[in-house]
């Protein structure tokens, strides 16, 4: 008798459970949500854990308007304190690794506290859908340890790539190394000053995947672009092996992936872990403005720093 009344016990708990998955609920602060997956043993993403997830934004007429899975990337992100009742970052809460759930924000609040206009698709008044899959839940020191442990990974993975297509290309000799393993091989000596920190540069470039797939180039409009080197303001592989240059030099850089774009990559153009060409020619170099000086700035296109 006992063994029965367990299974109805159980056939019961199942039942509501199954009751609450999928339909749509109200937070006290607002929020609409449906819970599709959800692990009640499982620890709850707080505030300053690092989450790792999947995520397909919809409008309110179920047109995509992003979706990290065709992307090839999911997205790492801090949660932060709510900004606003029934923000995404509330409903993120809820979660743990291996859920998943979908939250219904208001455009209204999304935009309108931030002074930003709605984007194509969104209009006032009307709700976006962040559809989401928890792949991982970490505490900061966690992530730290994670990533580290993956980028050791991953420079020995880009650079066996590197030596291959290096190989492949005859350019194995030519080729010089800097300390963080960005190679650079130099195909005209440059005779004008070599930049330091904080100077601006001039460039043409060129940027390519490993296959030969372009993109993006200055030479599609035949300007090059101007910004300041070594300070952050590109990738840690530009800064580091433009500063090996001098002005009127043209060189090929091969920059592994842990000093451009890492694994999360530029989509839709750069996948994660890519390793990057770049042909660059060095047109000039000026000294760093002086104090109270406005920077040179980094416009579109350029591989921006991360």
């Amino acid at each position: 008798m006992f063994l029965k009344d367990l299974g109805k016990a159980a056939l019961l708990m199942a039942v509501l459970a199954s009751c609450g998955k999928d339909r749509v609920q109200v937070s006290d602060t607002g929020l609409k949500y449906q819970l599709h997956d959800q692990n009640s043993d499982a620890r709850k993403a707080k505030v300053g854990d690092v989450m790792t997830i999947h995520l397909t934004l919809k409008n309110s007429k179920d047109s995509v308007l992003r979706d990290t899975h065709k992307e090839g990337t999911p997205l790492k992100l801090m949660l932060q304190v709510p900004p606003f009742k029934g923000s995404f970052e509330e409903g993120l809460a809820m979660l743990a690794k291996g859920d998943s759930a979908t939250f219904f924000v208001s455009a209204d609040s999304l935009f309108g506290r931030a002074m930003q206009p709605m984007p194509p698709g969104v209009t006032k008044g009307s709700d976006i859908a962040f559809n989401v899959k928890i792949l991982n839940v970490q505490s900061e020191e966690e992530y730290r340890k994670s990533e580290a442990e993956a980028m050791g990974k991953q420079k020995g993975i880009d650079d066996k790539a590197i030596v291959a297509y290096l190989a492949k290309n005859n350019l194995t000799g030519k080729a010089q190394k800097t300390e963080n393993g960005v190679y650079y091989i130099v195909s005209q000596d440059g005779t004008g000053p070599q930049p330091q920190r904080g100077d601006a540069v001039t460039i043409h470039y060129t940027g390519k995947l490993l296959d030969g797939k372009v993109f993006d180039s200055s030479q599609k409009t035949g300007q090059p672009i101007q910004l300041q080197i070594g300070v952050g303001m590109v990738i840690p592989g530009w800064d580091e092996a433009i500063l090996k240059l001098k002005k009127g030099t043209k060189a090929t850089l091969v920059i592994p992936s842990t000093m451009g774009y890492g694994p999360q990559g530029s989509p839709p153009a750069i996948p994660g872990n890519s390793v990057l060409v770049f042909d660059v020619e060095l047109v000039n170099v000026q000294k760093a403005p002086a104090a109270g000086q406005a920077p040179a700035g980094a416009p579109q296109g350029a591989p921006q720093g991360r």
